[in-house]
């Protein structure tokens, strides 16, 4: 189920900043992005990330490689993971649901080449460069770049009001958080 960006606050801070945002993606190297942890969604190759924030840690060396983006994402209220997401063009993301029913995930656009979709639920939405979607991460979701060149957002967790959230990561993902 996708939510109504506008009734977010934060929406309009990354909105107004995605170019600042995009600036500082684009001069990280290939090397500072890892493979998404879970290679069976996607066949282990054409998902990669580079964290900011995971499971309300703060990921230091990569937080210093983008100031303005960590003051953006650190200024969200709520705010639990962040980081950006790549996927490389014929990249398909299997359906899958996500982790914990306290978050709610944002994706702002960064760069988006035609082909690319989000599949919640029944509903199909595309990416839009600077534009926000806000989805609810536990109901079934599959993401595909069918496009000619790589799709990146800059992907964030944020507490759902009034949920408690625990932090605690998926074992899987502990050693990355831990290194």
């Amino acid at each position: 189920m996708f939510y109504e960006p506008h009734q977010f606050n934060f929406v309009s801070l990354l909105e107004l900043n995605w170019l600042t945002i995009k600036n500082e993606l684009i001069q990280l190297r290939q090397s500072n992005f890892i493979p998404w942890t879970e290679p069976f969604l996607y066949g282990g190759k054409g998902w990669d990330v580079f964290g900011f924030h995971a499971y309300g840690r703060k990921l230091n060396n990569n937080c210093r490689l983008c100031p303005e983006t960590t003051r953006l994402v650190e200024a969200i209220p709520g705010m639990t993971t962040a980081g950006f997401s790549v996927l490389a063009p014929g990249t398909h993301i299997a359906p899958h649901i996500g982790f914990s029913n306290a978050v709610l995930r944002c994706h702002l656009g960064l760069i988006v080449p035609d082909g690319c979709a989000i599949r919640v639920g029944t509903e199909i939405r595309h990416w839009q460069e600077g534009k926000c979607l806000i989805f609810e991460d536990t109901v079934e979701h599959e993401a595909w770049n069918r496009g000619n060149s790589i799709r990146v957002v800059l992907l964030i967790d944020v507490k759902k009001p009034g949920v408690v959230y625990e932090v605690k990561p998926p074992a899987h993902l502990a050693k990355y958080l831990n290194a």
